[in-house]
């Protein structure tokens, strides 16, 4: 499976059928290899990783991330094959342990260690690819991995790493964890405008639902944040860090230190300045080299 330097995260959520199909036709237009998409609110993730396969012919699709609370372990075996037999193995299964509110308040289950129960998620994977022929020469999985523990485990049983939230100091911190295996596929959310007060606004609305997750917030402090940048909506300093901003040059400069740094995929999120739903297709088109 080829990478490209660069791929799109949209909120698919926020999209109906036709801006999906919107979507991957014009992903694939620009130049893009790959389509990642989160599993939050509404679309269940196979489902619609079906259709956005279904509605391109070469973009490599992926999943960031599905909650592994969601379907047990033979579930998400027989969902990955399904989907990669039928659009010729062009889909990613990123999964993820989510986080405790949405697990515990939303879906009823217990929300447990998560690096062991990952471990023991991506063990009865294993299981049930050899109960149902065996698994394949290379499984097309990946995870969510902030910290060091689950950085390595990435690297240990799947392609490598889907870090969300980040800046470009994240991929050392990967690196450092996961050794020389592993692809570090790395999230930037952009807002392509040199109106500092808009684009803060964007972070903002953006950012409010991560801000009190630990998952977040405890890796914003490895990264060289602080608890006064969790302060009032979050500091300036946090805001400019995870939603780049500033006229198209500006942010594919920024956007480059990924690469510099040694990311083997730039993944960014294109806000739209006026705060609307949706991908901001005319800031993506302008980011490519």
């Amino acid at each position: 499976m080829k990478f490209g330097k660069y791929g799109v995260f949209a909120f698919t959520d926020a999209l109906d059928q036709k801006g999906l199909s919107e979507l991957c036709k014009r992903s694939e237009e620009m130049g893009y290899s790959t389509l990642w998409y989160p599993e939050a609110f509404n679309y269940e993730t196979f489902a619609v990783g079906g259709y956005l396969l279904s509605q391109s012919d070469n973009l490599i699709v992926a999943s960031g991330i599905a909650n592994i609370y969601a379907r047990d372990p033979a579930a998400s075996v027989m969902g990955c094959n399904s989907l990669n037999a039928l659009y010729d193995g062009r889909f990613v299964l990123g999964l993820g342990v989510s986080h405790a509110p949405l697990v515990s308040d939303v879906r009823g289950h217990e929300y447990a260690k998560p690096v062991a129960t990952m471990r023991k998620y991506l063990e009865g994977m294993d299981a049930a690819w050899e109960a149902f022929g065996g698994a394949p020469q290379e499984k097309q999985l990946v995870l969510a991995a902030l910290g060091p523990n689950m950085s390595k485990l990435s690297a240990e049983k799947t392609l490598g790493t889907f870090p969300y939230n980040i800046t470009p100091d994240q991929v050392k911190l990967s690196r450092d964890a996961m050794g020389s295996q592993g692809l570090i596929f790395c999230e930037q959310k952009v807002c392509v405008t040199d109106d500092p007060q808009k684009a803060r606004e964007v972070a903002r609305a953006a950012l409010s639902p991560y801000m009190p997750l630990p998952n977040y917030y405890k890796n914003w402090f490895r990264l060289g944040f602080d608890e006064s940048d969790l302060e009032d909506g979050g500091s300036d300093r946090l805001m400019d860090a995870m939603v780049l901003w500033g006229d198209a040059g500006t942010v594919k400069a920024k956007l480059s230190q990924y690469l510099e740094n040694g990311a083997d995929q730039v993944v960014i999120q294109a806000l739209r300045a006026d705060g609307q739903p949706g991908p901001d297709y005319e800031a993506l088109a302008s980011l490519l080299d």
